[in-house]
C-alpha cells in the first residue's frame, strides 16, 4: 500500500508538476559558454632554464572574507578537540598557533577555473558520468606538448605547470562556528539549461555572489569550522616564465581589473552564498637581472628580487592586463563571467529547502 506513505520532500526549484517555470525560484547559478574556436593546443615553455623574454616573481596576496568560507578537511571532530562548545564539527585546517588556513591546492582549483572560463582553454576536471556530454574539444588535455594556455600556466598530465600556490593563513587567532544546511548534489538531467541545442554541455558553471551567506542554525544545519566575515589571509602566488598575457589573465583572475571587479568563490556552501572572498595585491617581487636568476640555479639560498608596490604595482599589473585583454583573454565569456561573481552583490542568498 502507498495511500498513506508520506511523500518525500523535492529538492529546491524542482517542480512536482506542470508548474509554470516562472514559478521558481532562481537558481544561484549560471553558466559561462565555451568560445565558438577550438582550443590552440602548443607545447609549454618548459623549466629547463629562465627565459630572459618572459617573466619571474612572486604574487603577495591578502584575501580577504566578505561571506563566511569552510574549506572542509573532510574530517568531523569532537568540538572540545579544538576549542568550541559544540559536540560535533566539521574542521579546517587549522595550524599549532589556532589560526585556520587554506590549502593551496583550494585556491589553486576556484583561480584556474576561472581562468579556463575566460581564455580559450579546455576543462581540467570532467565526470566520468558525463563525457559524452563534454565537447571533444573541451576534454581535459593528454599530450604535455599539447596543452591549451590554462594547462601550459596550472599543469597537466606529466606538466607541472608555472605557477606555484602557498596556502592562505589568516591572520586572525581562533575560528567562528557556523551551521551549514544540507545541500543536494547537482542534477543536470532535471534542468535543460545544463545542456545546449546538441546536447552537450552549455559551459562552465559558477555561483552568484550573495550579500550574505545563510546559517539555518544548529538544529538545521550541519557544524561546521569557518572563518567568519572580515576575517583575512595572506598568501603568495609564485611564477616563472609567464608572458605579459599569461601573468595579465591571472591578475584579471584576482579581482584586480577595475572594468570587470570579481571576486573568488572558495571552499564550501556556494549555492547558499558562502565562500566569497576579495583579493588586494600588495606586492609584487620580480626577478629580472642575469644574476639573480643565475643565483636561482647557483645558491640554495636565493637572493630577493625588486619588489614593487604602490603606484608601480598598478602601473605595472595594469600593463599587464592590457597585454592580457589584447591577445590571451575571450571578451565574450569574460563578461559572462563577470555578470555571474561580479562584486559588490546585491543578490540575496537562496531560500527554501536544501
Amino acid at each position: 500500500m502507498t495511500g498513506n506513505r508520506p511523500q518525500r520532500p523535492q529538492p529546491p526549484n524542482r517542480p512536482s508538476s506542470s508548474s509554470a517555470s516562472s514559478e521558481l525560484a532562481p537558481k544561484p547559478y549560471a553558466f559561462v559558454s565555451f568560445p565558438k574556436e577550438r582550443p590552440k593546443l602548443q607545447r609549454p615553455i618548459g623549466h629547463d632554464k629562465y627565459k630572459s623574454d618572459r617573466i619571474h616573481g612572486t604574487l603577495f596576496l591578502t584575501l580577504k572574507v566578505q561571506t563566511s568560507l569552510h574549506v572542509s578537511t573532510g574530517v568531523v571532530v569532537m568540538g572540545s578537540d579544538i576549542g568550541s562548545r559544540v559536540p560535533l564539527i566539521k574542521t579546517m585546517v587549522q595550524a599549532t598557533d589556532q589560526k585556520l588556513s587554506i590549502q593551496g591546492s583550494s585556491l589553486k582549483g576556484c583561480i584556474r577555473s576561472v581562468y579556463e572560463a575566460i581564455t580559450n582553454s579546455t576543462l581540467a576536471v570532467i565526470t566520468p558520468r558525463y563525457r559524452d556530454k563534454i565537447p571533444p574539444d573541451r576534454l581535459p588535455c593528454k599530450k604535455k606538448d599539447e596543452l591549451c594556455p590554462a594547462s601550459q600556466v596550472f599543469g597537466a598530465l606529466d606538466w607541472q605547470g608555472l605557477i606555484e600556490f602557498s596556502d592562505a593563513k589568516c591572520e586572525t587567532t581562533g575560528f567562528a562556528t557556523g551551521f551549514m544546511p544540507s545541500l543536494y548534489r547537482p542534477r543536470p538531467d532535471q534542468r535543460a539549461a545544463y545542456f545546449d541545442g546538441r546536447g552537450k554541455v552549455a559551459g562552465r558553471k559558477f555561483y552568484y555572489h550573495a550579500i550574505r551567506a545563510i546559517d539555518k542554525g544548529q538544529d538545521r544545519g550541519i557544524t561546521v569550522q569557518q572563518a567568519a566575515k572580515e576575517y583575512t589571509f595572506k598568501t603568495q602566488i609564485a611564477f616563472k616564465n609567464l608572458t605579459a598575457a599569461e601573468l595579465g589573465t591571472l591578475l584579471v583572475v584576482l579581482g584586480q581589473d577595475t572594468q570587470y571587479p570579481i571576486a573568488l568563490k572558495v571552499g564550501g556552501g556556494k549555492p547558499i552564498g558562502m565562500g566569497t572572498m576579495t583579493v588586494t595585491v600588495t606586492e609584487i617581487e620580480r626577478v629580472e637581472s642575469r644574476e639573480k636568476l643565475r643565483d636561482r640555479y647557483a645558491s640554495y639560498y636565493t637572493s630577493e628580487g625588486d619588489r614593487i608596490s604602490g603606484n608601480e604595482l598598478q602601473q605595472f599589473m595594469q600593463k599587464m592586463m592590457k597585454a592580457a585583454h589584447s591577445s590571451l583573454i575571450q571578451k565574450p565569456q569574460l563578461e559572462e563571467l563577470a555578470a555571474v561573481l561580479k562584486y559588490p552583490s546585491d543578490r540575496e542568498p537562496p531560500s527554501g529547502m536544501y
